[in-house]
């Protein structure tokens, strides 16, 4: 799964859960059960796993293009530049 991938499952699942939980309100309310509404969000629960958890084709339209190992021995990654300041103590009064 690639990033965006990772941001549309997370997004999927946001308004899924929300949106069952909604539901499983409503029709507990109707029906006047507590299991009614219990039922119907753990339902919505597992359809929304079913839905994000896998690794679906859909997830996949941006992949990431890797270097090559060769490349990056080409392209040796950039050393951070070493800067040395002197640390001041700070005395209370």
């Amino acid at each position: 799964m690639d990033c965006e991938g990772q941001k549309l499952a997370e997004q999927l699942m946001q308004i899924m859960l929300l949106s069952f939980a909604v539901i499983a309100i409503g029709a507990g309310y109707i029906t006047a059960s507590f299991q009614t509404m219990i039922l119907t969000y753990a339902g919505g629960v597992v359809l929304t796993t079913l839905v994000t958890l896998p690794n679906w084709p859909f997830f996949n339209h941006h992949p990431l293009k890797w270097l090559d190992p060769s490349e990056a021995e080409k392209h040796p990654k950039p050393q951070p530049s070493v800067n040395v300041t002197a640390k001041k103590k700070f005395t209370s009064i």
